[in-house]
């Protein structure tokens, strides 16, 4: 019985290891991702003409109060969200008219949006410009539910990420924040 409990302590903090090790991995290599993309985003001048394709960099969005800093690439698909917040496709850019898209993970980038609230200041820095927004509202809406992402006729910007918050696995409702453009 001793050596049956000895082997499984062995098994699991062999797993607990791992599994710590993995974790430090990807973390390692998100914050070298983010290094690169926002000292690319700095040393950059060029306009560009459209949506760079996908995984392509559109800027970074900073949320200074929850101490936000991340690179904004385009798409919003499992690639692209392992390493930066991603620009939702068929959303308008920054500084176009309409409803600016931005989706994250809440369990890694868009964590402290728990907290946001209403007044918190947005900005996000493409090549050429900063673009500040301000937060008039959040809401849980179902995943279904993409009328929060019609365009408008104003500059909008909308954060989307998963709710719960502290729901392990994939949670069942998403978390909207909302912000108009300060001018």
């Amino acid at each position: 019985m001793k050596r049956a409990l000895r082997a499984t302590q062995r098994v699991l903090g062999i797993s607990a290891a791992l599994l710590l090790g993995y974790w430090c991995y990807e973390l390692a290599e998100s914050r070298i991702f983010q290094g690169r993309e926002l000292d690319e985003l700095s040393q950059s001048s060029d306009a560009p003409e459209a949506a760079p394709p996908v995984g392509g960099l559109i800027g970074r969005i900073d949320i200074p109060r929850l101490e936000v800093s991340v690179a904004v690439m385009e798409g919003s698909g499992a690639a692209v969200l392992k390493h930066a917040a991603g620009h939702i496709a068929g959303t308008a850019l920054p500084g176009e008219p309409g409803n600016v898209g931005i989706s994250a993970h809440r369990d890694t980038f868009f964590r402290p949006l728990r907290n946001i609230r209403e007044d918190d200041l947005i900005t996000i820095t493409t090549a050429l410009k900063s673009y500040r927004y301000r937060v008039v509202s959040t809401r849980i809406v179902l995943p279904t539910n993409v009328g929060v992402l019609d365009a408008g006729t104003t500059e909008v910007l909308t954060l989307v990420t998963c709710y719960p918050f502290w729901y392990i696995g994939s949670a069942p409702d998403r978390f909207i924040v909302r912000a108009e453009r300060v001018i």
